[in-house]
């Protein structure tokens, strides 16, 4: 089985030898990798993390950061401290499924504003916004750069209207950004919040969302929450209920991880290597499916969001398993308005030749989808 299903880093790009390395660097302090450590994160790796959103251009305080165990539980907290039942939340449509999980199981009111191949349509939510049409809301969850499931990039004109809207409506602006670091190609755009500084007032309604699970091993579990002071001290507490404190021991690899400057020395081949096979990808879909499909190609990330028209996608995965390849459809990431023809591919994990091998099937599939459907409707 070939699978562009799940959102797995590439196992074979793990820095093992950096991060072995590591390991035994923090072990040599065994009195702080293996007893409880501080709820919002160990002082060693706060500092290296502090640092690092410096190299991202964004300054943060000590106070102003957390952290956490990956950044879903971020969002887990943040919705614990600020979200109620029945209280209005807004996210782009298609998005990551487990937030939506996660909005669901706070009983939210879910509201999704459309994206095209440049992020959320600011436009469309500004035009909601003003009507009135829905209750005034506590946030809005977006993954601004390369998008998952799109891949999509929120432009840096969008970027900067979201920031007034904010300040304006006074609702909080979530920012998730485990992929920014995957640029293969185009110009790096500056997060939203990096922005900030340049509307007045929205750094207050701002939280960032980021992880080293794509960029380094998603088996440390470590991820991080930028956030105003008192947000902070909130989730910190909440925090305390749920694990007390992100497992020291990789918090503490990580740090040594991070200080040996390992991670701005493997970067750049991870990043490479996805852009080979993000391109192996498009091409291979273009030259085996035609204008049968229909995608935009990302800069960076580590997904290709499509649409094949002629055939439903819970049709088409269900030829696809038969011929040994997978895929996510579309369904998965809507919470209404679902798209039956969308899907999602994710070209991280397999290799080079398992990439162009799974378009073969898939296009096998596809013929076969097609000859179901036609049967279907004949009879």
């Amino acid at each position: 089985m070939i699978s562009f299903a799940g959102g797995y880093p590439a196992s074979d790009l793990f820095d093992t030898q950096g991060l072995d390395a590591a390991a035994t660097r923090a072990y040599q302090k065994p009195s702080s990798c293996l007893q409880y450590g501080p709820t919002d994160g160990l002082a060693e790796l706060k500092r290296e993390l502090i640092a690092l959103m410096g190299r991202r251009g964004i300054g943060c305080s000590n106070d102003e950061l957390v952290v956490t165990t990956g950044s879903q539980q971020g969002l887990d907290l943040l919705l614990r401290i600020l979200v109620t039942a029945g209280d209005t939340v807004l996210t782009e449509q298609p998005a990551y499924p487990a937030t939506l999980q996660a909005f669901r199981l706070q009983e939210a009111q879910i509201v999704t504003v459309p994206v095209d191949e440049n992020g959320i349509d600011v436009d469309r939510l500004s035009t909601l916004l003003a009507s009135g049409a829905v209750a005034a809301p506590k946030l809005l969850y977006t993954v601004p750069t390369f998008a998952n499931p799109t891949g999509a990039t929120l432009s840096r004109e969008r970027r900067g209207a979201l920031l007034k809207l904010t300040v304006k409506y006074r609702f909080v602006i979530v920012e998730d950004d485990p992929y920014g670091d995957l640029r293969f190609a185009g110009s790096k755009v500056p997060s939203v919040l990096e922005l900030a500084d340049e509307v007045e007032g929205s750094r207050n309604w701002i939280v960032h969302f980021a992880s080293l699970s794509k960029i380094v091993a998603p088996g440390l579990r470590v991820g991080w929450m930028v956030a105003p002071v008192e947000i902070v001290r909130r989730c910190v507490v909440a925090k305390q209920t749920v694990d007390l404190c992100s497992t020291p021991w990789t918090q503490a690899t990580a740090a040594e991880y991070l200080a040996d400057g390992a991670l701005e020395r493997h970067l750049p081949h991870i990043a490479s290597m996805y852009g080979v096979k993000s391109r192996t990808l498009c091409d291979k879909l273009r030259l085996q499916l035609g204008d049968a499909i229909e995608f935009h190609e990302p800069e960076g990330g580590m997904f290709v969001w499509a649409r094949i028209g002629a055939v439903d996608a819970a049709t088409l995965l269900s030829c696809a398993i038969e011929n040994k390849v997978i895929f996510v459809p579309g369904k998965a990431f809507f919470a209404d308005k679902v798209d039956p023809c969308a899907l999602r591919l994710s070209f991280a994990a397999p290799g080079v030749e398992d990439i162009k091998e799974g378009v073969t099937r898939l296009k096998r599939a596809y013929d076969e989808a097609l000859s179901v459907q036609s049967s279907s409707v004949q009879s």
